[in-house]
């Protein structure tokens, strides 16, 4: 695995290590492009506590980090700053404004939470559901999402938890695939799915973008370091390319804010 621009910190409130910890195991690993992306600050106001993601005051630590980082290992790895970013449609152009003052080299999106709301009621897209406004609340988000044109990659991007063998699920991830191409996204084999057990990568959406001829791109969506060391997940990704016919891709368009 040449490169992965799927890295998070502990900012996000649910991942471990340190920035230096990150870079030293992907350096082991023979990772040659390490990418940091962790979620994105939204501007959701005092009421909310940003439980799953860093606040807006902590985004000017976060690109110093990683920059000061990047030039101190500038001889040993490639390290690239991004964030990983939903679309909420109530917030997402306040959110631009801000991340949109640093340097940033690319975006990456991701559907987590349905109905482009902050609120904890909101239903995870990961949680098992027949609700088909769900579905489209998902298809939505990524399809609105990508019309923006500020993305590189869609991370994820079988993450819904539906049963796949309908036509709706079918018809709805057919169509996010199709999307995808029209804006020339990459979709990303998520390796953390595989490593936990997760219904993502799912086979049904793999085929349907094998079809459809879709990039794709392998992404560790690392949590701690330990997350870089490569083993049977890659193995296992690799797989989902053979038999699908997946086109691999290990760069991304950076696409500087």
């Amino acid at each position: 695995m040449r490169a992965n621009y799927h890295t998070h910190t502990t900012r996000c409130r649910h991942a471990e290590g340190t920035e230096r910890e990150y870079i030293e195991t992907a350096i082991q690993s023979g990772i040659k492009v390490l990418g940091f992306s962790d979620h994105a600050p939204f501007p959701f106001g005092d009421e909310y506590s940003a439980y799953i993601r860093m606040g807006m005051h902590e985004l000017e630590e976060y690109v110093t980090t990683i920059l000061d980082l990047k030039k101190e290992y500038q001889k040993d790895i490639q390290i690239h700053l991004g964030l990983e970013v939903e679309y909420y449609e109530e917030f997402f152009d306040e959110m631009y404004r801000e991340i949109e003052q640093y340097p940033l080299e690319y975006l990456l999106l991701a559907g987590h939470w349905s109905g482009n709301s902050h609120l904890k009621t909101e239903p995870y897209f990961g949680i098992y559901t027949e609700d088909e406004n769900i579905l489209g609340n998902y298809y939505y988000q990524l399809t609105e999402g990508m019309k923006r044109g500020c993305f590189s990659y869609i991370a994820h991007p079988d993450l819904i938890h539906f049963p796949t063998n309908t036509i709706a699920y079918e018809r709805t991830m057919r169509e996010i695939c199709r999307k995808a191409n029209e804006h020339q996204l990459p979709l990303e084999i998520n390796l953390r799915g595989i490593r936990e057990g997760k219904q993502y990568p799912n086979d049904t959406f793999w085929k349907i973008a094998g079809e459809e001829k879709c990039k794709a791109i392998i992404g560790c969506d690392a949590h701690e370091p330990d997350e870089l060391v490569l083993g049977k997940a890659y193995q296992e990704a690799l797989r989902y390319v053979e038999e699908y016919k997946l086109q691999l891709v290990d760069e991304i368009a950076m696409k500087k804010l």
